[in-house]
């Protein structure tokens, strides 16, 4: 498997992760999935094109290529549930809605999952480990932003309408709690949004498993409401009448985290 992700050194000590933008298929997913999959609704819709101010930020970027109906990167190797309830595994078998995702026995294999973890997740995880070990080594902590979306309205995995914002820290494990805060802050100031922390959305496997305050590694996830930007049912339209406000509070919280980390650390 070729071109799994995609990612752009920066010089701040930043990196903005995205494990769910991707599109490409393998065969034996394609070859399986139900019809209404094959839109690949649940994917985390123009998250790139949503933060494509990072360049000028300078933060780095890694984006998957793979879509999460192949291997969903942000969960642990072993599949152990990271929520209670209803939720999506590794090798996710449903839809958001709770739809089987394949038709009757057209799953992928065994086999053929070990190289998707082998191939896919592994060189993801890998950068990730890679670029937060040279951040801090180079700047002596390091910041990570784990970057999401999906439908304010999804019955089968929450109840009620998701706020725009849902940031998460893992109730305060995977960042410190004065830089939560201030993240919290320019929330409750963006006119016209709403906004929670550790609500439904906690943080994924990526912002539990490296999120180490103690170790100077801060980890923050935002799972942003789809409506905020975007159309949210097929074909998914990218809106930019909702996507420049919604940008503007998005470049607003990175630079309040790189702000954080130079008034913490001193560089």
């Amino acid at each position: 498997m070729d071109n799994v992700l995609s990612f752009k050194r920066g010089h701040v000590p930043l990196l903005i992760s995205m494990p769910h933008p991707g599109l490409r298929l393998t065969p034996a997913v394609e070859n399986g999935l139900i019809d209404p999959a094959r839109s690949l609704p649940d994917t985390d819709w123009h998250i790139p094109r949503l933060y494509e101010f990072a360049d000028a930020l300078g933060a780095s970027v890694v984006a998957a290529q793979y879509s999460r109906f192949v291997i969903d990167l942000n969960r642990p190797a072993d599949n152990t549930p990271l929520y209670a309830g209803a939720t999506t595994g590794l090798y996710p078998q449903t839809l958001f809605d709770g739809t089987p995702l394949f038709e009757a026995e057209q799953a992928p294999s065994a086999a053929e999952r070990e190289r998707y973890l082998e191939h896919i997740w592994k060189p993801y995880h890998h950068t990730l480990e890679q670029e937060l070990a040279r951040l801090k080594h180079t700047f002596g902590y390091a910041l990570l932003w784990d970057a999401h979306s999906i439908r304010a309205e999804v019955p089968h995995l929450f109840e009620g309408r998701l706020a725009d914002f849902n940031l998460g820290t893992f109730n305060g494990a995977s960042c410190d709690p004065e830089l939560a805060a201030r993240l919290e802050a320019i929330c409750a100031q963006a006119e016209g949004y709403t906004h929670v922390l550790n609500g439904r959305f906690k943080g994924g496997h990526i912002t539990r498993h490296y999120g180490a305050p103690a170790q100077h590694i801060h980890a923050v996830q935002l799972e942003l409401a789809q409506r905020t930007y975007m159309d949210e049912f097929e074909p998914f339209t990218y809106r930019e009448g909702l996507a420049g406000p919604t940008q503007q509070v998005l470049q607003q919280l990175l630079r309040s985290v790189l702000e954080w980390g130079r008034a913490r650390y001193g560089r």
